[in-house]
């Protein structure tokens, strides 16, 4: 398979399944957009293959590590006709974008298959909030750290920074998620903050079935929303040291995420009654918002 049509399929896969991710991406200049359709598409397909619950935890363990083991054939030079896999590896040559990274973005994706046989069927949880953090990165802060490779930067303080946007980002994807993560078994509120704010396990299970939410309990969301929101001032910090051709995308990015944030404290943290998100006139808002700061970058530049 030839790189053109291999980053073609990535877009089509980004374009089907991207989202808020994909709005980004249009305002990029070709290159950069071709390599984040790859970069989103090689994430896909580890996501999929971890969450396919058609499939026991062992066998999802089994597919995955070969499917790891494919990617370290074309990794260490082997030949593939696996669109994603031609397509990464084009994106991590032009980008220089090194094998630790994105081995750590195939980390991030199998830490829900990392369940010790005897906990197979109990709720995954977490700690405390610096447990929490290391899940964040490997799951998001990863994915900034290689997509600030492909927007180019120069100031080294721009990698802490998208450490920290990626936080903000995924924590807001927490917030919005958590009804559906416990039905997952899977409850990423971490266990100190339901203790703070005296809310049980059974209690969360409880909400996700259609309990009336309590005000202490819109409270603690409340807490986690206000980290997310200090993590958001990174993501300002980070932008005007994000090369000019790209800054564009990365607002468009941080915007809808920010605005989701948003909208999430607008209905007072209820996050369990309804799957809060942005309409589509408000990315598509945001878009062209984007479009046009992206034409001025270019005359600019």
């Amino acid at each position: 398979m030839n790189v053109a049509q291999a980053y073609l399929e990535c877009r089509e896969i980004a374009r089907r399944e991207a989202k808020n991710f994909y709005y980004s991406f249009r305002v990029l200049p070709q290159h950069k957009s071709d390599a984040m359709c790859a970069v989103y598409a090689f994430m896909r397909r580890a996501d999929d293959i971890a969450d396919d619950e058609s499939l026991t935890i062992e066998a999802r363990r089994e597919v995955m590590a070969e499917w790891v083991g494919a990617w370290r054939a074309v990794q260490a030079g082997g030949a593939s006709d696996d669109a994603v896999f031609v397509a990464v590896r084009d994106t991590q040559s032009r980008f220089n974008i090194s094998d630790e990274l994105l081995d750590q973005l195939v980390q991030g994706t199998t830490m829900d298959l990392e369940i010790p046989p005897e906990a197979v069927g109990t709720v995954q949880t977490y700690a405390d909030f610096a447990e929490l953090y290391r899940y964040c990165y490997l799951v998001a802060s990863v994915v900034g750290l290689v997509c600030i490779k492909i927007f180019g930067y120069s100031d080294v303080r721009a990698e802490k920074l998208a450490e920290e946007t990626g936080i903000a980002f995924q924590l807001t994807n927490i917030l919005r998620d958590v009804k559906e993560d416990v039905e997952r078994g899977r409850v990423y509120l971490p266990l100190d903050l339901l203790d703070e704010f005296g809310v049980s396990l059974e209690r969360v299970n409880a909400l996700a079935s259609g309990a009336t939410m309590e005000p202490h309990e819109r409270a603690m969301l409340a807490s986690l929303a206000a980290k997310a929101e200090g993590y958001y001032g990174s993501a300002a910090k980070l932008l005007p040291m994000i090369d000019r051709d790209s800054r564009a995308a990365l607002w468009v990015l941080v915007r809808i995420y920010h605005d989701l944030l948003k909208r999430i404290g607008g209905v007072d943290h209820d996050v369990f009654s309804q799957r809060v998100s942005v309409p589509t006139p408000a990315k598509l808002m945001v878009l062209a918002r984007g479009m046009a700061m992206a034409a001025v970058n270019r005359v600019i530049a």
